[in-house]
């Protein structure tokens, strides 16, 4: 096992009134901090769903785990062929190479602190699924930045059977 040191010089300090936010309701984004600032340590978001809103599809990273950390609500996260119900304070890490996905649960919202790590800068990825639901960029598109982004798209029988 090989151990990951960051290296960045600074602390990161993000302050709320000041953070990006990319998309509107029934799903936004706050752009937190990006694998550069924290020297490739992590990449976090918050991301808030309205009631019943999808905040992913089915997809795998490679080459990092993903943490939510429920801030409020409640909401259903796929790892695996499983899912399981979040709810305000618990927390979900999915490890590297597992199918993963996340939605309110039904008649919830939700409100998720989202990391990343090791960190990959996923800040243009929001940017670009924003350029989506604009109309200014194809669906298609994102299989150019897959590997970029280390998001691989993918189907999942277990995801689809609750969230058609």
């Amino acid at each position: 096992m090989s151990l990951f040191v960051p290296k960045f010089d600074d602390t990161v300090l993000v302050r709320d009134a000041e953070a990006e936010v990319v998309g509107r309701a029934p799903t936004t984004v706050k752009l937190l901090a990006d694998s550069s600032a924290t020297g490739g340590a992590l990449s976090t978001v918050r991301v808030t769903l309205a009631e019943g809103a999808d905040g992913a599809r089915p997809h795998v990273h490679h080459h990092s785990a993903e943490m939510f950390y429920l801030l409020d609500g409640a909401a259903e996260v796929l790892s695996g062929d499983d899912v399981v119900t979040a709810e305000r304070g618990d927390l979900v890490i999915v490890p590297p190479d597992r199918p993963h996905a996340f939605a309110a649960a039904p008649g919830a919202t939700a409100d998720l602190l989202i990391v990343i790590t090791p960190g990959v800068e996923r800040f243009e990825y929001f940017r670009h699924l924003q350029r989506i639901r604009l109309g200014e960029a194809t669906v298609e598109s994102l299989l150019e930045v897959q590997e970029r982004y280390d998001n691989h798209f993918l189907r999942s029988d277990a995801w689809d059977g609750r969230h058609r």
